[in-house]
């Protein structure tokens, strides 16, 4: 399934690698794929290492958790349809 969306730029706050090229993510549940430009897949990079980091330190940064549900929100506005599939 195409999931390819007009480019949304990252926010201000994004501190993590921005990616030069897109690619298919898949659900890591699932298998589902994704079609993600390269600001999505940036995103979605920051926001499956702060889920890890987050779980495994039991959720104790207050600001590590505001930076996941901020990224979270980005990526929904960004593409509604990956985030079903990715994130939801």
């Amino acid at each position: 399934m195409s999931t390819k969306t007009k480019m949304k730029p990252l926010p201000k706050w994004f501190n993590g690698d921005v990616y030069p090229k897109g690619g298919t993510v898949e659900n890591i549940f699932t298998g589902e794929p994704a079609e993600l430009n390269a600001n999505e897949l940036s995103m979605y990079d920051l926001i499956m290492g702060l889920t890890m980091i987050l779980e495994r330190t039991g959720y104790r940064s207050e600001k590590l958790m505001k930076d996941h549900r901020r990224g979270l929100d980005w990526f929904r506005r960004a593409n509604a349809l990956a985030y079903m599939i990715l994130l939801d």
